[in-house]
């Protein structure tokens, strides 16, 4: 039966979290080794997981998409990671981080999730620190601090432009040690294809070798899913093309429910898309905006060269229209705005879908040395993408899909509404609400993966009987993995089969176009019952006509593609249904038809104050949409202002 429990402790929010550790049951350290657990995704979440869980004594299975871990995609990360030791002492705090998150999250997120997470952000640094990550460090040898969007504190730690790839190679060498000891099993070139459930508790999956096309049986006690995000459900996003959803929807089709999926973020800078040959769009970090200043002409239509423009006939519109946060506002109101300005005639470059992010104030102020030392290897990844030197020109940016707030709906536990499959980072829905702030990824990654798992599964083996785990754990061959390896196989049988004429990728495209269109920065009800047309038609074509060339037992990227393609357009039309049903704006999701005089989101807290959970009803059956209320004791529900 599908049933909603949260699992909220009772209590002050400021003891919630210490008081459920102390009532958790526990697993002593010579009954650790008896338990199995499998960990899908080697980015923050899942390299933390598993060395957590393997230095507790666990035996842990991880799994990699790529052919090393250091390629999860939370090596993209730039800017940094929140953390609420307020180091700079301008006033910050854990619960000046905890009502930052919940008012940047447009008041759709869940309190006690959210406060515990901002709890431990402090450890997140202390660990990391010891790991040897080279965090940038102030004169006096502190570490330092920048601002990002959302918040009028500095509170994020970073490293250069490269945060997230020194924050990975932190989690990556303690995993690696893990796996040097012997109680990892690392698998690399291998894809989740589904969920192994029996006796209605997750016990397994079932595994594509992306080398050999075999499929693969792993059996375990619980399974931990941190395979990140699905924003290439628009094909161009800022993920990487192997970034994927298919994880997370197996899993969703096995009974797990699926929470929020239409809260998608826009990143508001962006470089711009240059060609329709474009496989994904590069992002530039927002802690640019520290000193970056956001512009387009005041007069529509102005073609000059931005040199040409004079300072009275520039339009700073996010310092005129928000004077409080200026160009630091949340990412959904700067990427609305942007295409606002855009839509007004006042866009920038060659396709007019752009606009002005200028550092000559800031050179001027510091000199081009400061500048460069905080940024200079995003300049110049920006001067190699488009040949323009941004120290002596502005740059040019644009709102790109980034970042998914929506995933699998999990309890305070971070388990799914299926027993023992428990989700961590971007891949669960808990922390973020309706937009993510800035730097909070990699906090959410880090902290579920360190400081949370490894107590809450803790207190799910600690329930199940010992003689299920030493001599009762079902065998690779069980009834359940049978059933599903031939679920995966016929699909598998059925794609090879098709001998169309288009391609996978181009499939992919039409079906991004939709999405963006349609269910994109801003939606409507007229588009979105569009998109809930057009997206089963594609489905069609895609099924009667695709083409994937090779075969299906070999190394076949392909057929990799494929296998996703089925789970994109599954998911892009529940993205859309969820649109449709949540008539309101908040954060990421923008209903035109809700909007304030303004032009800024408006919510419907009476009716929409909730998480919309959908369950899965089988194969051409409508999915059945469930809800939690949210509860806001510590945080006045208000209309965000950043004015």
């Amino acid at each position: 039966m599908f049933k909603l429990d949260a699992k909220i402790p009772e209590g002050p929010i400021q003891e919630k979290w210490d008081r459920y550790r102390f009532q958790l049951k526990l697993v002593n350290p010579a009954n650790k080794r008896k338990y199995s657990v499998i960990v899908i995704g080697t980015g923050l979440a899942g390299a933390s997981a598993s060395a957590s869980l393997a230095e507790l004594g666990y035996n842990v299975q991880t799994f990699c998409i790529s052919d090393s871990p250091r390629r999860a995609h939370s090596i993209a990360a730039q800017g940094g990671i929140n953390a609420a030791k307020n180091y700079p002492n301008d006033g910050d705090s854990v619960w000046r981080l905890f009502y930052d998150t919940v008012k940047g999250g447009d008041y759709r997120s869940r309190e006690a999730n959210v406060y515990r997470l901002a709890q431990v952000s402090n450890n997140i640094i202390d660990q990391c620190v010891a790991q040897g990550v080279p965090f940038a460090r102030d004169y006096g040898g502190t570490l330092a601090n920048r601002s990002f969007g959302g918040a009028q504190v500095s509170r994020t730690f970073y490293a250069r432009g490269q945060t997230g790839q020194q924050l990975l190679l932190g989690a990556y060498q303690a995993m690696m040690r893990q796996v040097g000891m012997g109680k990892v099993q690392l698998f690399t070139r291998r894809e989740m294809l589904n969920l192994v459930v029996i006796d209605g508790r997750a016990r397994g999956v079932v595994i594509r070798n992306l080398v050999t096309g075999e499929l693969e049986h792993y059996v375990a006690d619980a399974v931990i899913l941190a395979s990140g995000g699905y924003s290439t459900v628009y094909y161009l996003s800022t993920n990487a093309m192997n970034s994927n959803c298919s994880g997370i929807w197996r899993a969703h089709k096995k009974g797990a429910g699926l929470a929020n999926p239409c809260f998608t973020q826009i990143h508001p800078t962006c470089i711009p898309m240059s060609s329709d040959h474009q496989s994904k769009l590069t992002l530039m970090s927002e802690s640019l905006r520290n000193d970056g200043r956001v512009w387009v002409p005041k007069r529509a239509g102005d073609n000059r060269p931005p040199a040409e423009i004079p300072e009275e006939e520039r339009d700073y519109y996010l310092e005129r229209i928000y004077p409080s946060f200026g160009n630091l506002v949340p990412r959904d109101v700067a990427s609305r705005n942007a295409k606002l300005q855009c839509d007004a005639g006042k866009g920038v470059g060659a396709t007019k879908r752009a606009v002005y992010l200028d550092f000559a104030s800031a050179i001027a102020r510091d000199g081009a040395d400061s500048i460069r030392k905080k940024y200079g290897n995003l300049f110049e990844m920006y001067e190699r993408i488009t040949d323009e030197d941004p120290y002596k020109a502005p740059m040019r940016i644009y709102p790109a899909v980034h970042y998914t707030m929506g995933g699998l709906w999990v309890d305070y536990n971070l388990m799914s509404t299926i027993p023992g499959l428990f989700v961590l980072g971007e891949a669960n829905f808990s922390d973020h609400g309706a937009n993510r702030l800035g730097a909070s990824a990699l906090m959410q990654g880090l902290g579920d993966g360190y400081f949370v798992i490894p107590y809450t599964i803790g207190n799910y083996l600690a329930e199940l009987p010992l003689a299920t785990v030493a001599n009762g754990r079902p065998e690779s061959k069980h009834p359940a993995f049978m059933a599903a390896n031939k679920e995966v196989q016929e699909e598998i049988n059925r794609i090879i089969s098709v001998k169309g004429k288009r391609s996978v990728s181009d499939l992919h495209r039409e079906l991004g176009k939709i999405m963006w269109e349609k269910v994109g920065m801003a939606r409507n009800e007229k588009g979105l019952k569009e998109a809930l047309t057009e997206i089963p038609r594609l489905r069609e074509e895609f099924r009667r006509n695709s083409k994937v060339p090779g075969r299906a037992d070999d190394l076949n990227p392909e057929m990799e593609k494929a296998l996703r393609m089925n789970d994109y357009l599954d998911l892009g039309e529940l993205m859309a249904r969820d649109a449709l049903g949540r008539l309101e704006s908040c954060g990421g999701h923008f209903r035109e038809e809700s909007q304030t005089a303004e032009s800024e989101a408006k919510r419907d807290d009476e009716k929409h104050c909730n998480v919309a959970v959908w369950e899965h009803k089988g194969e051409g059956a409508l999915p059945e949409r469930h809800v939690e209320e949210l509860k806001f004791e510590n945080v006045q529900l208000s209309q965000r202002s950043y004015k």
